[in-house]
């Protein structure tokens, strides 16, 4: 006869949320909805929010309604990062973003997973690492243990279940490289202008 799991005898092993049981209570009813609050759409507050319990967030960072973090005290935000609207950063291990990030509307940050060979249904965790200037783009996904390499781009509705490499565009699923990604050298508006006038 097949083995099947057994969902009524798992246990997440030594698995612990990192915080005090009262901290969890506090964050759930309180920081949480605060957070995801369509009627606080002021970043500031968010990232005071986030910082009081336990956040590291830097400078300048951008958090847009909806957003979802399961623990703030396992999240780690550099400079000026942009996270999207109902973005879910579903952290149970460490969620490290660096800085120039933009995380897309209802992009979707996995650190959780599960043996599907073990009869109880063991909890497996691993973090996830985003460097710095990478862009994952609306509705994608990034799996546990993985590293969104720096520059990289993750394309709209793809599911990256596999470190990407630096400064390459992926898109699929599962994602897959598409070609590098080339940055323009910025132009100004005066030299715009200056370029107009001589034509």
């Amino acid at each position: 006869m097949t083995q099947l799991m057994q969902l009524d005898r798992y246990t997440p092993t030594n698995y612990t949320p990192g915080a005090p049981y009262w901290k969890q209570l506090l964050w759930y009813f309180i920081g949480s909805p605060l957070t995801q609050s369509y009627w606080l759409p002021m970043s500031g507050l968010k990232v005071w929010l986030l910082r009081r319990f336990g956040a590291t967030i830097g400078q300048g960072v951008r958090i847009k309604p909806g957003v979802r973090v399961k623990f703030p005290w396992r999240l780690a935000v550099g400079d000026y990062v942009w996270i999207g609207e109902d973005a879910w950063i579903d952290n149970l291990a460490m969620v490290m973003i660096e800085s120039h990030v933009c995380i897309s509307q209802g992009v979707y940050l996995c650190t959780g997973n599960h043996n599907w060979s073990h009869p109880h249904f063991k909890l497996i965790t691993a973090s996830i690492h985003v460097e710095t200037g990478s862009w994952l783009a609306a509705r994608s996904v990034v799996g546990p243990g993985v590293t969104i390499g720096k520059g990289a781009v993750l394309g709209l509705g793809s599911v990256a279940g596999r470190s990407l490499k630096p400064m390459m565009i992926y898109a699929g699923n599962p994602a897959q490289p598409i070609k590098p990604r080339q940055i323009k050298e910025a132009v100004s508006s005066v030299e715009v202008m200056q370029n107009s006038i001589d034509s």
